[in-house]
């Protein structure tokens, strides 16, 4: 099972506080493990424009204002940028998603925001979520995450607090009617 390039949907039950209701791009994940993305918890006490400040990365007049998430409780002190493939850095640090999409983890893509190129579509995540080896399968089994497509107007949606409620129903499931409790037949 490759989930790269699937949105993961936290189920009613997930019991970890920093994944409630949350959507994670799978970035990469193979049986070595996964590596994902929230995209649906934006940072409060954080703007681009604050961080790009403390990096010593002037805001041109045409720079953009992204926001800035909250990607995973693994390395929160390291950025990445989830980006559509409209545009290329010079050099290495930036991974194909499945489905269309990049991710950047260099300072170019910054620098490239900031001044009011790079990508014409752009997410900025500290940290990510990451698992071991068969972890997320586990998670999954055990009923504490739904998968499914990952299309770029949810992922990108500029209103994160109904990303999730978007997810359910992109899979024809009403969050209203979703049980915490799984069972087999």
């Amino acid at each position: 099972m490759d989930l790269a390039g699937q949105i993961l949907i936290a189920m009613p039950g997930m019991t970890d506080p920093r994944f409630e209701r949350s959507v994670v791009l799978l970035c990469a994940h193979s049986a070595e493990g996964a590596m994902g993305l929230i995209v649906n918890k934006p940072l409060e006490d954080l703007s681009f424009s604050g961080l790009l400040e403390h990096l010593g990365i002037p805001l041109g007049p045409l720079g953009r204002d992204i926001r800035v998430h909250f990607g995973g409780p693994v390395e929160r002190g390291r950025g990445f940028v989830l980006h559509s493939a409209d545009w290329r850095p010079a050099g290495e640090g930036t991974m194909q998603v499945p489905g269309g999409l990049e991710m950047t983890a260099t300072i170019n893509v910054l620098e490239a925001l900031a001044s009011g190129g790079g990508p014409g579509k752009a997410l900025l995540a500290l940290g990510y979520s990451g698992w071991g080896p068969g972890q997320l399968e586990a998670e999954i089994a055990r009923n504490d995450w739904l998968t499914s497509d990952a299309p770029e107007g949810l992922v990108f949606g500029s209103d994160d607090r109904v990303k999730w409620s978007e997810a359910l129903r992109g899979m024809g499931i009403d969050p209203l009617t979703l049980s915490a409790a799984a069972g087999r037949a």
